[in-house]
């Protein structure tokens, strides 16, 4: 396998814990030519002071560090290239941060790939190489490469799936993660299964894709910009898919109080899933926009069966504060 440095980019916002846990996995990986890119996107806490005493507490040895506006830049010894950590004035979001992250590696140009992931993940020491061994392969057939997943599975619960990919459904805009809560028996170990979007926990895509598909869609704030990254790759030709052997086992929603399971979102969780769904349908299928709105009241009637009778508000103001196209 030829060379190809990859960034990894970590959205940090709550969970201080998680994210030190998976840059300690970091060093795990039997791929090593990577940087790690931190963003903090929760300006509030001092993720620079804890990670220093994170990096003292593991034994490590910090060489240097530079300080620059919002740039932090930590020359570790574990780690081949030094660690940057950048400090957002405020939340942007999870494409916010993302995209704080992607515009710091493209001042320097010097990567083959990025890898976006989430703070609360831990990841198979085989999952990059594989990544980069599918990619490469992809490429060798003349196709263009636009936005790999891995299979993602429960970290507490490692034999069962959150899902390898997803599906959308335009009539409703609703998405459906495949293979969500199966146990996993290798029945999407295949190189050819179809997806409509790459889930978000997980997403590697190579230099090339960012410079002409661009940046996420920062209106989004949370949830849906991972659908609206690969519709749009989708649309340009570029193959979505899978890597079925790049495992990550995820402990979903820990920094927003998060889950698959619905009677556990948070309201912002909550807000922000009913709201993009409509942002997502104006933008790309906004002749659906009517059965789209009339799923809205099966919404409604879900919460008042949940007896979540604060939440119907909140449906509502979701509705209310769709932004405006760019």
């Amino acid at each position: 396998m030829k060379n190809n440095k990859v960034y990894i980019i970590i959205i940090h916002y709550k969970g201080l814990e998680d994210t030190f846990s998976l840059l300690d996995n970091l060093l795990s990986l039997d791929y090593q030519d990577f940087q790690v890119i931190l963003v903090n996107n929760n300006p509030e806490e001092n993720l620079f002071g804890n990670l220093k005493s994170f990096i003292i507490t593991r034994g490590w040895n910090l060489l240097t560090e530079q300080v620059e506006d919002n740039y932090i830049t930590l020359s570790i010894d574990k780690f081949k290239y030094p660690v940057v950590l950048i400090n957002q004035e405020r939340n942007l979001g999870y494409a916010g941060g993302v995209n704080t992250g992607i515009r710091y590696t493209l001042k320097y140009n010097d990567f083959s790939y990025l890898w976006i992931l989430n703070n609360d993940l831990i990841l198979a020491p085989d999952s990059l190489r594989e990544l980069i061994n599918f990619a490469e392969k992809l490429k060798s057939e003349g196709k263009r490469v636009g936005i790999i997943g891995s299979k993602l599975l429960y970290y507490h619960s490692p034999q069962i799936l959150q899902g390898v990919g997803g599906k959308y459904n335009k009539y409703f805009a609703l998405t459906k993660h495949i293979g969500g809560f199966e146990e996993d028996k290798g029945q999407y170990d295949r190189e050819n299964i179809e997806i409509d979007y790459v889930i978000g926990a997980s997403m590697f895509v190579p230099k090339e894709f960012i410079e002409d598909v661009g940046l996420m869609d920062e209106r989004y704030f949370l949830y849906f910009e991972d659908v609206d990254w690969s519709e749009r790759a989708r649309r340009k030709g570029y193959v979505i898919t899978c890597c079925y052997k790049s495992k990550v086992y995820h402990k979903e929603g820990a920094s927003i109080g998060s889950s698959s399971k619905g009677e556990k979102k948070s309201e912002l969780a909550d807000y922000y899933g009913i709201r993009n769904r409509i942002v997502f349908t104006k933008k790309f299928y906004p002749q659906y926009l009517f059965t789209v709105y009339l799923s809205l009241l099966g919404v409604i009637l879900n919460r008042v069966k949940r007896r979540q009778f604060n939440r119907i508000k909140l449906v509502f103001e979701a509705i209310k504060d769709i932004p405006k196209e760019n």
